[in-house]
């Protein structure tokens, strides 16, 4: 992902429907394009963001900097946030550097503060008692990733974060799952909070409005997605599905830090940058002093923080040197379907199109691993090599068939 910015879970990152043209978990994440395997999302903000006055210079790697372009220090910034209630470590989820920078933060504020709680995006409510177990030391990693449902729950790949899990574990820092499952949050968006009684949305009141240029920045993200409908109520869809998920995350924030502990959220940078989104709902839950932390690329093309993007930046390394390895693309736009990973749209000259695939397809299986949600699929490809064949079970028309994508020797 180029720009430091929002990879709105969509905020968060990448994915799925809220009845299709978007389910309650495409909402979460926008559309995963295995084309140019980035986050579709951070392209339809990124011009409104860069229209914002630039008032810092760019974080050299390893260096905190706050959007007014002064270097506070370590000692002197965690020491501020260590006498704080709420820190919240904004991420994109597909960027591992980003996890690893948590990590290390995480072990700052635990130096100051050792009654610390991680908070997760990543887990549903339900998850809970399978954290609890892993922080105990009675789960292995399989296990845990079982009982908690991680690759249903979150469907982004579990290595990066489970460096943090180990941290916890051995530190005994407790870690709380603070989301909501995707039934909870598509009643929740579809019906209306009146319609869910209390004890059924965990009693998480209703989210305060927005500011108006978060909407904007919203229904700017949800016009240019592939499959965005013209009909206005379908954006409004959008938009009221983005803050059950600010909500219900600054609910469990502050339900976490009603007991004096100093809690550490994690969760993609969309949901917290300009203060917009959780940090708003949590200032209606009475918190309005958390204080937002997040990693910047650093670099000749890096883009300067803009003044109230957060409280501060750290710079990372950008590009790909220190990521996991390009997938093979194979030239799909997916969103994760009832029966499998769904096909949204397919790119004019790609493996996909030259394998028969087609937009409605649902792809079930890929070399014979079952396939929930998009980051199956793309851990798969990870796998795959220039110059082979992959195999694919495909549903159409409530039909399977078996098809063989053939990737080129050399990839782009």
């Amino acid at each position: 992902m180029p720009y430091p910015l929002p990879e709105l879970p969509l905020m968060g990152d990448t994915r799925k429907d809220i009845a299709r043209p978007f389910s309650p978990e495409y909402q979460m994440r926008a559309s995963q394009s295995l084309v140019g395997l980035g986050t579709f999302v951070l392209m339809a903000v990124a011009a409104a963001v860069a229209a914002s006055p630039a008032t810092a210079s760019c974080p050299a790697p390893g260096q905190w900097l706050t959007p007014e372009d002064t270097e506070p220090g370590v000692d002197v910034l965690f020491s501020e946030l260590a006498r704080g209630r709420v820190v919240l470590l904004g991420e994109q989820h597909a960027r591992w550097e980003h996890q690893r920078w948590q990590l290390h933060t995480l072990a700052g504020l635990h130096a100051r503060r050792p009654d610390m709680v991680i908070a997760l995006e990543m887990l549903p409510r339900q998850a809970q008692p399978a954290l609890n177990s892993w922080v105990a030391g009675e789960l292995d990693e399989a296990t845990f990733l079982e009982k908690s449902d991680w690759r249903e729950s979150w469907g982004h790949e579990y290595e990066p974060y489970m460096h943090i899990l180990h941290f916890a574990r051995m530190h005994r820092v407790p870690v709380l799952a603070i989301n909501i499952d995707r039934a909870l949050h598509g009643r929740l968006t579809v019906e209306g909070w009146d319609a869910v009684s209390e004890g059924q949305r965990y009693r998480i009141s209703a989210p305060v409005a927005p500011p108006e240029a978060y909407r904007a920045r919203l229904e700017a993200v949800y016009a240019g997605h592939p499959s965005a409908s013209i009909e206005g109520h379908e954006a409004e869809r959008f938009v009221a599905g983005q803050l059950v998920w600010d909500r219900v995350l600054a609910a469990g924030l502050a339900e976490a830090a009603s007991d004096g502990a100093l809690v550490v959220g994690l969760m993609g940078r969309g949901h917290l940058e300009y203060g917009y989104g959780v940090p708003h709902q949590l200032a209606d839950l009475g918190i309005g002093d958390s204080h937002v932390l997040l990693p910047w690329d650093s670099g000749e093309d890096c883009v300067t923080p803009q003044k109230g993007v957060a409280h501060a930046v750290f710079g990372i390394a950008a590009g790909e040197r220190h990521e996991p390895p390009r997938p093979m693309r194979l030239g799909v736009f997916i969103e994760a379907g009832e029966a499998g990973v769904l096909v949204v749209d397919i790119a004019s000259g790609s493996v996909a199109e030259y394998t028969g695939l087609e937009a409605g397809d649902v792809i079930t299986h890929a070399a014979g691993q079952r396939l929930r949600v998009p980051d199956d699929l793309i851990s798969v490809l990870r796998r795959q090599t220039p110059g082979t064949v992959l195999p694919l079970s495909v549903l159409r028309d409530g039909s399977e068939t078996e098809m063989l994508a053939r990737f080129p020797a050399h990839s782009d």
